[in-house]
Order: C-alpha cells, then sequence, then structure tokens
C-alpha cells in the first residue's frame, strides 16, 4: 500500500484535532454533574454512559491524520483504566491540556526534548507529593464512599464495601447478570489463580475479552497436553454430555491446541485450556487444591491415572468458570465440603510447621484462594440498557476500590492535583525545562475546571479558590461548597490521580516530539487514491 505523509506543524497541529476531538467528547461527563453520551451500537440498543474508556474506545475520526491523534488520546484512557479502573476522563482531559499548552511552546521554539524533561521532572514530584498527601482507608464506610463515588450511587457503594468486608482486600469479587430487578452480593465458594487462556480464540464474550462457561467441567492434568490422541477420549465423553469443558494443564500445545480451537470456533463445543498455576511442587498441590474444590482428580503419571484411559468421574465441576487473558475464576465448585474443610484444616497445619517466610506465605494464599471463597455481585435493571451500563459502572468502582485500599486517598473532584503541582515552584528548573514543568502545573486545572463547569459553576474561579485552600480542602460540585472533601466522602484513590497524570504526560510528550505522520493512502470506490482533506488544504494527488 502506498503512504502519505504529514510534516512539522501540520503534522502536530492535525494530532491535537485528534486528541482535541476525543477530549471533547469525554470532558462532557467530568464530575457529579456530568453528562452522558450515547453511543450508535451497529446491533442492539444504543450505549448510554458516562464512562471515559467506553467512549474514548468508540472513537475513529475520518481524516487518517487527525485518526492517529485521536488513537492516542484512546491510549492515555485505556492504560489509566487498566491501572486504577478510574480515571480516564480526568486523564484524558490533562492529555488535552499538556498538549495544546506544549505545542503552543513548540511553535513559539521551545526545543521539545527540553519540555519533555522538564514535564518528567514535574510529574515524578507531584505524584510524590500526591502519596505524601494521601491516607489510609479505613473502615467499611470510606470503602463504601470510594466505591460510591466511583459508580455515583450510595447503593452500589454500600454493596461493594460489603463485598470487601467479606473477602478482603485481595479477596476476589466478580460481577454477574442478574435476572431479577435487583442488585444482590452472594457468597460462593471459589477460587481464582494467575492464568489466563492459552489462547485468545477461546474468548466467548468479545466485548470483555472473556471466556465463560456455566455448569462446566473441569479437567486437572498434571504434564504437558501435546497429541490429539491424549484427549480424544475424554472429549469425546464431554461432547456428548452438553456442558462446556476447562482444561488445566501445564501447557497445551501442537495439534492438541489446534484442533481445541478449531472445535471452539466451530461451534462444536464450548472449551478454554489455561496453563497451570505455579510451578514445581507448588503447582501440585494447587492443583491438588482444584481437584478437591471442584470434585475432581488430578491426573497424573505417578498416581497411576493417565489422561487416555480417563472417564468423566475424574473431572471436577464447576457452576461457572471466567477465563481472562491473566485470570481463571472458579465459582462454586463441586467439592464435598467435609473434604474441602479437611485440605484447609492440612494447609493450617504446614503453615504452624514451616519456618520458611516464603513458603508461608505462598501457604497462606493457597489458603486464602481455598477459604476465601469468592463474592458475586448479580447486577439488576428494568432494561438491557440500564443493565450493562450498570454493569460496566459496578465493576469500574471495584478497580477504583482496589486502587484506593492499595495507595489511600486524596481530595477528589480534582482538587488534590492543583495542590499537589505547587511542589513544583520548587524544583529551581531552567529555561525550557522550566517551561515544560510549566505546563503541567497548567494543565493540572483542568480537571477542577470542568468538574466545575458541567455542573454550572465559573470554572477558573473554582480553580484559583482551590489553590487557595490547605490539601483535603476542595469544590464539592455537587453542592456548590467549599469544605473538606475527605470528611463530606468526595474522594479519589491517589493511584488513579497518580495514573492519569503519568499517562496524560506520556501522550503529550510523544506528540510534542513527533515530526513527521505517516498513514496509509485512502482508496477509493473506483481504486483510485484520493488524498486526505484537511480543514482549508485539501491536498490534491
Amino acid at each position: 500500500m502506498a503512504k502519505e505523509l504529514e510534516f512539522n506543524d501540520a503534522a502536530r497541529k492535525a494530532l491535537e484535532r485528534g486528541v482535541d476531538a476525543l477530549a471533547n467528547a469525554v470532558k462532557v461527563t467530568l464530575g457529579p454533574k456530568g453528562r452522558n453520551v450515547v453511543i450508535d451500537k451497529k446491533w442492539g440498543a444504543p450505549t448510554i454512559t458516562n464512562d471515559g474508556v467506553t467512549i474514548a474506545r468508540e472513537i475513529e475520526l475520518e481524516d487518517a491524520y487527525e485518526n492517529l491523534g485521536a488513537q492516542l488520546a484512546k491510549e492515555v484512557a485505556t492504560k489509566t483504566n487498566d491501572v486504577a479502573g478510574d480515571g480516564t476522563t480526568t486523564a484524558t482531559v490533562l492529555a488535552q491540556a499538556m498538549v495544546r499548552e506544549g505545542l503552543r511552546n513548540v511553535t513559539a521554539g521551545a526545543a521539545p526534548a527540553a519540555l519533555k524533561r522538564g514535564m518528567d521532572k514535574a510529574v515524578d514530584a507531584v505524584s510524590e507529593r500526591l502519596l505524601e498527601n494521601a491516607r489510609e482507608v479505613d473502615g467499611k464506610d470510606e470503602i463504601a464512599s470510594v466505591a460510591s463515588l466511583s459508580a455515583q450511587d450510595p447503593e452500589i457503594g454500600a454493596t461493594i464495601a460489603e463485598a470487601f468486608d467479606k473477602v478482603g482486600k485481595d479477596g476476589v469479587i466478580t460481577v454477574e447478570e442478574s435476572s431479577t430487578a435487583s442488585t444482590e452480593l452472594e457468597f460462593t465458594e471459589g477460587m481464582q489463580f494467575d492464568k489466563g487462556y492459552i489462547s485468545p480464540y477461546f474468548i466467548s464474550d468479545a466485548e470483555r475479552m472473556e471466556a465463560v462457561l456455566e455448569d462446566a467441567y473441569i479437567l486437572i492434568n498434571q504434564g504437558k497436553i501435546s497429541a490429539i490422541a491424549d484427549v480424544l477420549p475424554i472429549l469425546e465423553k464431554v461432547v456428548q454430555s452438553g456442558k462446556p469443558l476447562v482444561i488445566i494443564s501445564e501447557d497445551v500445545d501442537g495439534e492438541a491446541l489446534s484442533t481445541l480451537v478449531v472445535n471452539k470456533i466451530r461451534g462444536t463445543f464450548n472449551v478454554v485450556a489455561v496453563k497451570a498455576p505455579g510451578f514445581g511442587d507448588r503447582r501440585k498441590a494447587m492443583l491438588q487444591d482444584m481437584a478437591v474444590l471442584t470434585g475432581g482428580q488430578v491426573i497424573a503419571e505417578e498416581v497411576g491415572l493417565k489422561l487416555e484411559s480417563a472417564d468423566l468421574t475424574v473431572l471436577g465441576q464447576a457452576r461457572r468458570v471466567v477465563v481472562t487473558k491473566d485470570t481463571t475464576t472458579i465459582i462454586d465448585g463441586a467439592g464435598d465440603r467435609t473434604e474441602v474443610e479437611g485440605r484447609v484444616g492440612q494447609i493450617k497445619a504446614e503453615i504452624e510447621r514451616t519456618d520458611s517466610d516464603w513458603d508461608r506465605e505462598k501457604l497462606q494464599e493457597r489458603l486464602a484462594k481455598l477459604a476465601g471463597g469468592v463474592c458475586v455481585i448479580k447486577v439488576g435493571a428494568h432494561t438491557e440498557v440500564e443493565l450493562k451500563e450498570k454493569k460496566h459502572r459496578i465493576e469500574d468502582a471495584i478497580s477504583a476500590t482496589r486502587a484506593a485500599i492499595e495507595e489511600g486517598i486524596v481530595a477528589g473532584g480534582g482538587s488534590a492535583l492543583i495542590q499537589a503541582v505547587k511542589v513544583i515552584d520548587g524544583l529551581g528548573l531552567e529555561g525550557d525545562e522550566k517551561v515544560g514543568a510549566a505546563i503541567v502545573q497548567k494543565a493540572a486545572a483542568e480537571p477542577l475546571r470542568w468538574i466545575a463547569e458541567n455542573a454550572g459553576l465559573q470554572g477558573y474561579v473554582a480553580v484559583a479558590k482551590v489553590s487557595e485552600l490547605e490539601p483535603g480542602m476542595g469544590l464539592n460540585a455537587a453542592t456548590g461548597e467549599y469544605e473538606d472533601l475527605v470528611k463530606a466522602g468526595v474522594i479519589d484513590p491517589v493511584k488513579v490521580t497518580r495514573s492519569a497524570l503519568r499517562n496524560a504526560a506520556s501522550i503529550a510528550s510523544m506528540v510534542l516530539t513527533t515530526d513527521t505522520l505517516v498513514v496509509e493512502k485512502k482508496v477509493d470506490e473506483d481504486g483510485n487514491s484520493a488524498g486526505h482533506g484537511h480543514g482549508g488544504h485539501g491536498h490534491s494527488h
């Protein structure tokens, strides 16, 4: 394919237009009085959302150069979402302001590399200051207020706090759709381990990138599976039963893997293969834990069980198994309660006996997985559209709450950032580095400004007032009052604020140091290549 190029100022301007298009779409959702965005879906009902990353994912621009800018801005939202589960709109608004301020300085002759250095130094200093200003989340009430704020719904907040109360801060909380209109909490026996699907072709829910198997058989195998002949006998029996199958094994590769994938794609049967967690003796022990939990047996040569002679009786069972790219969660295994309790007792005795800290930690992990259980939040709503939106909000709120428990909380509503950037004044930077740091300082005011604007207040007035206040104080946009935000429950996990700032600066400095854009030449209906029109200056080819 032929390529087209765009250089220098025109290239950066196109990127800026792309970043602006995306940021302008998401920033209306910022704050307690933020608005919603409706997204048209090719099939099914449109999505109504106020979640930055959901909106960002849908945006594709026609102009290929501008689209590059939009995709970079999308990256800011997705990265922040992956790390902290929230703050995606804040990150996008920060990136937009940094790109705008930065390009103004580049056009005026500042050196992009020096600006980038200044921005990096500023972000590091602000990040440290945010951590210093953060305080720990303690008690169920604070967890509830973090969750309520993220989900913008106190009822959901209370449910999530209840869930964390039951499973502890490292516990597993999953979200399912309920067939009723009410949202409820269920505590089930279950375990999660950190290995995901071996091949992405096993996914059953493309939007969430996960494989979900209801009422599944579980094959727990200690060795590798490469030859299809080994698994064929058991596969045939599972296919006849009509149930889906989860294979947990040291590895699945070669023709065994390709046969499973082909059958999954064709829809012959629902299957997912997962690598066994851990290694060595710890892997054996964890597989044994799974076997006890699901009422199956570990297939291993050393206990005289061969894969090719296995039948349905050696398989475990579970009500539901959810596999993502990094984790596998087994919910409601069919194992015998007394056997599970016996196994738990055995691990507890081992913890007592061991004198190695590392062993103790690993044994405690196993104990938590076996005895800890899984909290399932069953989301109910009156319509399909509302259900999707609510489920999404709950998942985000769980991530944000986890982030808060990890690193602590700061005052929300964009105020913590405005107060933390004061640290930049004391850095003693010179020249263009100083200008770079000032870009970060100026951008830091944007989230608060938009939260205030969306609430019908004057943004610049709010920014000026908040920057005079002590850390912890700020604007409560829901009431229009300036008060102690932490007391009022308007809080952000500090991890969210830090990730948003870091990711925004990283993308902005990339835009500033870019000089050339390369895109595919567009081909029109007749196969002729057509230029990309740009606002006022169309390229004629």
